[in-house]
């Protein structure tokens, strides 16, 4: 236990964070076409200079708009097939290198994902995750099975949640488009009602270093729905696109000028 004095001072300090108005945010995406949208309506600048390693494929755009500092960070395309780097290594990685060059007041893990007609979702749907977890990290041995789960709850922003209308449920994220029986069994425990391939893994390393995080996610494919996951998914991706930049840009108007606190 730290000492009072100590223990004071570190809280005074978080105080003081969360009085702050937020100056700086990191948007995060897995997609080119999530990307560019949002890219476009803040007049986003690529980085020629980049802040990353030499020869990682990350990109970075960054611009000014009304009193925030806005960096969008996607992971790029893979070297080797050009697709994009989807999936949550790819997302833990290029979390950790922003947060290390950009040192951001607030994350935002902008993406689409899948849902369920079970809990009432519909395509178009925008989320805000109260909740992540993961659902592919099975390790049925006591405390590392909670340790694979990896629950953790978003930063709380019941102001917002109430003033832009959105629809809040948990988050689930594993590296795979499709569902096993296994993942079924484990979205379904964590009580998920949205599925990705990122989140958690941002939510994992944001914890780690301490930033606040949030998570929008717009509903491109029903998983127990009757079309194919991966055809309806490339079926709604473009039009989807439209639903996460409008809010995006409702979540980004809301936050400037406030305080961590006031979210």
């Amino acid at each position: 236990m730290a000492p009072h004095g100590e223990g004071s001072e570190e809280a005074m300090v978080v105080q003081d964070e969360n009085r702050k108005p937020i100056s700086s945010i990191l948007i995060i995406i897995a997609m080119q076409t999530e990307a560019m949208p949002i890219v476009n309506k803040f007049q986003l600048k690529e980085d020629l200079d980049s802040v990353f390693p030499k020869g990682v494929p990350w990109v970075r755009y960054h611009g000014v708009y009304k009193d925030l500092q806005i960096n969008l960070v996607w992971p790029g395309k893979d070297s080797t097939l050009g697709v994009d780097s989807v999936g949550t290594i790819s997302a833990s990685l290029v979390t950790y290198a922003a947060i290390q060059a950009l040192q951001p007041d607030l994350i935002i893990n902008a993406g689409t994902a899948g849902s369920f007609k079970v809990k009432g979702a519909s395509i178009s749907d925008v989320f805000l995750a109260s909740d992540v977890a993961f659902h592919d990290r099975r390790i049925p041995i006591p405390v590392f099975d909670l340790y694979g789960v990896g629950s953790r709850q978003s930063f709380s922003t019941p102001n917002l949640l109430k003033e832009l209308n959105l629809k809040a449920g948990k988050l689930s994220t594993g590296d795979s488009l499709d569902m096993s029986p296994q993942e079924e069994a484990s979205i379904v425990a964590n009580d998920a009602t949205v599925k990705d391939m990122e989140g958690a893994a941002v939510a994992y390393v944001a914890d780690l270093l301490k930033v606040p995080a949030i998570f929008i996610k717009a509903v491109t494919d029903i998983v127990d729905g009757e079309k194919p996951p991966a055809e309806e998914f490339l079926q709604n991706l473009a039009a989807v696109t439209a639903a996460l930049d409008q809010a995006v840009t409702q979540v980004v108007d809301f936050i400037n000028g406030k305080c961590l606190s006031e979210l």
